[in-house]
C-alpha cells in the first residue's frame, strides 16, 4: 500500500529493454509486466518501478541517483552480476558499516550492492 509522501516508485531509462529485463530476471529474480514495447514495470522488489526506452542511462558520474541492493553474500551476488552480463564498475571495497561494489547493467545504469558482512 502506498504511503503518504514516501518514496513509492522509481523509473530508469533502458537502451536495451530486453537485455535489461533478462539481466534483472537472472540476477535478482525480477518479473516484469509489459506496457507496450517501450515500457515495463517490476514490483515487490523493495521499491516498485519500471524501465522506459531511452538512449540515456543513470550513473553517479552524470549525477544520477545510486540505488543500492543488499546481499547476505556479496561475492556470490557479484558472480551472478558478472555471469548475467553486468559490468563491474567498482570492485568490492570496504566502507563504514560494510562492503560494497558498483555495477552497470546492460543498458548502462549504475547500481550498487552492499553487505554488512565484513568477511570476504
Amino acid at each position: 500500500m502506498s504511503e503518504h509522501e514516501k518514496l513509492d516508485y522509481v523509473e530508469f531509462p533502458a537502451v536495451d529493454m530486453e537485455a535489461t529485463q533478462t539481466f534483472f530476471g537472472e540476477v535478482f529474480g525480477w518479473e516484469f509486466e509489459q506496457f507496450g514495447p517501450d515500457y515495463c514495470a517490476f514490483s515487490k522488489q523493495g521499491l516498485d518501478g519500471g524501465f522506459y526506452r531511452s538512449e540515456l542511462f543513470s550513473s553517479t558520474r552524470n549525477g544520477g541517483a545510486l540505488l543500492v541492493f543488499y546481499s547476505d553474500d556479496l561475492e556470490a551476488t557479484l558472480a551472478k552480476v558478472e555471469s548475467a552480463g553486468g559490468r563491474i564498475e567498482k570492485q568490492i571495497f570496504a566502507f563504514p558499516g560494510g562492503r560494497r561494489f558498483h555495477f552497470l547493467e546492460p543498458s548502462g545504469n549504475e547500481f550498487a550492492v552492499w553487505s554488512d558482512n565484513t568477511e570476504s
